[in-house]
């Protein structure tokens, strides 16, 4: 059988989100005959978000793999960049925390929907794609590497038997669990569920369709034990989001059961928050509580036939803002993958686990790690110290010193894994020279004092990497 033979056979894609939709228009751009099944419906066409999708935060790494499919500048078209953190106490005072001392480094705010939306119209421009949606899967048979599908419209169930299976469905992937179930196949997986939880409400635009809060920023209300957070969307709204415990603390969601328990919370924790959420008590009625995971896996192909990316092999929680970027940079791996062993999936497969297992764990744990950070830390002094003195050696040394935020989310050159490795040396090399007074900075510090600075961080970091 020639290559092109190969390449015109059919390719099935269970799930048709952010990372099943880039992936199809990836595969059918490298000339493969593409079948996805989506078991909601059109997002284009029906409202499906039902309050469970939290805002997404578009960076480097995202941009990367928009690049290779030649999207990126209509993404950015529907972005919204944000700068920094504006953190809010609980008087209602705000302090700026920018993302980066270097120019024209920020994420971007985007609708997880309208990008989504995007990838699925360029994708079927292209005629080797077929997006089947209200097509749910029930399984897939790893002995015959068959699919089993349900037309959720007329009940009509049905078999897909392929070349290769991709399965982009998600943090609850079928593809995943069939894996599970397969008897004689070795699989390991672990689901680490935090016992907080997340629920969405919104800050509605200005009677002039403009934003009551910068829209230039991310905004945070650190409280300790749970934190608010807000991103700007394009019609002059933030979508808020709530982190709180599920049961345990002074404030859960088990006992904000009341419109009364649901106001003084608010008016104690979050007073300026809540005097730009008019349907507080609604929205928190109403719109569904989430829960927040992680999802580690292995092996995550089955011989050359099976292959699960995204969130379905390595599910994160959001507080990196890298879940949809770790997804789509899957996309881009995979497709270096596949210019090494073009049409050889098994070598493909092997390849591609081998580059992005470690990667994808340790953005799973840095994921962890910040949103501790961000909802105990942010508004910590010795913090905002470590963050002024990044920031002035990231402006007055751009090319040699990178924060691990930095190299994590602007760096798409550096893994995953190798920025948490560097960056945590690197964090607790400042916390404990500032801590111990070795360094410290001032509005007037000289480039000289700076340069020392730089020095005493970079060898302090090499003898805890040593």
């Amino acid at each position: 059988m020639t290559k092109n033979m190969r390449k015109k056979e059919e390719i099935t894609i269970i799930g048709a989100g952010l990372c099943g939709s880039l992936l199809a228009l990836r595969l059918a751009q490298r000339g493969y005959q593409v079948t996805v099944y989506e078991s909601r419906p059109d997002l284009r066409t029906t409202d499906i978000s039902a309050g469970k999708s939290i805002n997404l935060a578009l960076s480097d790494r995202g941009f990367k793999a928009l690049r290779l499919v030649g999207m990126e500048e209509k993404a950015r078209e529907i972005c919204i960049p944000m700068y920094g953190r504006l953190i809010h106490d609980v008087q209602g005072n705000t302090f700026a925390s920018d993302y980066s001392g270097r120019k024209g480094e920020y994420i971007n705010s985007i609708s997880r929907s309208d990008l989504n939306g995007l990838l699925l119209t360029e994708a079927e421009k292209h005629a080797h794609v077929n997006i089947h949606f209200n097509h749910r899967c029930t399984g897939v048979s790893l002995d015959t590497y068959t699919a089993n599908f349900t037309n959720t419209e007329t009940s009509k169930v049905f078999s897909k038997t392929n070349t290769v299976i991709f399965g982009t469905d998600g943090a609850g992937s079928i593809l995943r669990k069939s894996y599970e179930a397969a008897p004689n196949f070795a699989f390991t997986c672990t689901q680490d569920f935090l016992t907080h939880g997340y629920k969405e409400l919104e800050i509605p635009a200005a009677t002039d369709g403009t934003h009551l809060l910068s829209k230039d920023h991310l905004h945070i209300w650190p409280r300790g034990d749970y934190m608010l957070i807000a991103l700007p969307n394009l019609d002059g709204s933030f979508t808020v989001t709530l982190f709180l415990g599920n049961e345990e603390g002074v404030y859960n969601f088990k006992n904000l059961a009341t419109t009364a328990q649901i106001i003084s919370f608010f008016e104690t924790q979050f007073p300026d928050a809540l005097a730009v959420i008019p349907n507080i008590t609604n929205e928190f009625a109403n719109n569904p509580t989430g829960a927040l995971g992680t999802v580690k896996c292995a092996p995550w192909y089955a011989k050359n036939k099976t292959l699960i990316l995204g969130d379905a092999a390595h599910a994160v929680v959001p507080f990196y803002g890298q879940g949809m970027n770790a997804s789509f940079e899957d996309v881009t791996v995979l497709d270096a993958s596949i210019s090494l062993y073009e049409d050889n999936w098994e070598e493909i497969f092997k390849h591609y686990e081998a580059v992005r297992k470690s990667a994808a764990d340790a953005i799973g744990t840095l994921a962890v790690e910040n949103y501790y950070e961000m909802r105990d830390h942010v508004a910590d002094p010795l913090f905002q110290q470590k963050r002024k003195i990044e920031m002035l050696l990231e402006k007055n040394f751009p090319t040699q010193y990178f924060s691990k935020y930095s190299m994590v989310t602007f760096n798409e050159n550096i893994s995953y894994d190798e920025a948490m490795l560097k960056g945590n040396a690197q964090d607790k090399a400042i916390l404990k020279l500032l801590s111990e007074g070795e360094i410290s900075v001032t509005e007037d510090v000289s480039a000289t004092a700076l340069s020392n600075i730089l020095t005493t961080i970079q060898t302090a970091t090499e003898q805890l990497l040593a």
